[in-house]
């Protein structure tokens, strides 16, 4: 069988494979359990095989590449054009072998176990926060009910907790009293948490030589110099700067017909969570630009004499993500403006 290209369909337990041959002719339309993807593809000769950029595509992508394949992984937006008729899995293999085949197509990187690894810290760490902030306003909540009220921020409610438990002439009962304390150690043990996890990414910032030379650029920290380094890895799938400020929703929405150019808004594409990431640290950068005098302070003195702090918050966010790419993409230090001649 001369298969060229196979497009596959991932599930959890069932998968669909449909290949085609030099002439592109489908020579190949399979369906097979989890347990028997890797001894049949085992069998074929190497050909490029495409795959949605899903849950465990990466996994699959550095198993299939262990034996002699060439993948590809693309977004699964960029492949729903090319379903015919019906949607079904065999429909969807179907699409993704066509999709794949596409020369100006983006692709997605596959990433590293190490990358992966970073990645799930980052998660989970954001899981765990609003896990806590549900927590808060749980709290806050029940003690409104009892005429209590207590400030938004977890630092205020951490403070204002204790003197509560221990006041007798607040109107709050002995079992309702039990129940706060309860959930006072809920929120103390996501604390203990959300600071474990930023014990484990401060530790890998400062062992990682990307995330070092990263955290060189102001308004990068530990934080964003870890998530960018496992987002980006070497930053080779991205030509330019500005496909990475694009594909991180940090550059204007395009609307233009008949010749004439409508720039909205930020997209707000791809990954929210570096997104946020970024214009926070830029925020950061922002409060301290009065208080310098280079060139990328005068800049930012500039722009917020013109424009809304936020637009030059998501300025300088889009400056840092393009000068990260920079740096991975060619290995070299962060060297701050110099002075005008």
């Amino acid at each position: 069988m001369n298969i060229k290209r196979i497009g596959i369909d991932l599930a959890k337990q069932v998968f669909h494979l449909h290949g085609v041959d030099g002439q592109e002719k489908g020579v190949l339309r399979k369906q097979l359990r989890r347990a028997q993807l890797l001894d049949y593809l085992k069998k074929l000769p190497p050909c490029l095989m495409g795959m949605e950029a899903c849950g465990g595509a990466h996994y699959w992508a550095r198993e299939l590449q262990k034996l002699g394949h060439t993948v590809k992984l693309m977004a699964p937006p960029f492949v729903k054009p090319y379903v015919k008729s019906n949607k079904n899995d065999a429909n969807d293999a179907e699409a993704i072998g066509e999709a794949v085949a596409r020369p100006n197509l983006r692709f997605v990187a596959i990433k590293t176990i190490a990358q992966q690894d970073v990645q799930a810290i980052h998660r989970i760490r954001s899981e765990q926060v609003k896990q806590r902030t549900a927590k808060v306003n749980q709290i806050r909540g029940r003690l409104a009910e009892y005429g209590i009220a207590v400030g938004r921020r977890v630092e205020v409610l951490r403070h204002a907790l204790p003197p509560i438990l221990e006041e007798a002439e607040n109107g709050l009962t002995a079992d309702f009293r039990g129940l706060l304390e309860g959930l006072r150690h809920d929120l103390v043990r996501l604390d203990e948490r959300v600071d474990d996890r930023d014990k484990n990414i401060k530790m890998l910032a400062n062992n990682h030589p990307a995330a070092q030379c990263l955290q060189q650029i102001p308004g990068i920290g530990p934080m964003i110099a870890t998530a960018l380094s496992c987002a980006i890895g070497d930053g080779r799938q991205f030509k330019r700067g500005r496909a990475v400020a694009a594909w991180l929703g940090l550059t204007p929405r395009q609307h233009s017909s008949g010749g004439k150019d409508r720039l909205l808004g930020i997209s707000k594409r791809g990954d929210a969570y570096l997104r946020t990431l970024l214009i926070q640290g830029a925020r950061s950068a922002l409060k301290v630009a009065d208080k310098k005098n280079d060139p990328r302070s005068r800049w930012l003195q500039n722009l917020c004499s013109r424009r809304n702090k936020n637009i030059a918050a998501v300025a300088l966010a889009n400056k840092n993500a393009r000068i990260a790419w920079a740096l991975l993409s060619k290995g070299t230090d962060y060297l701050p403006e110099g002075e005008p001649a």
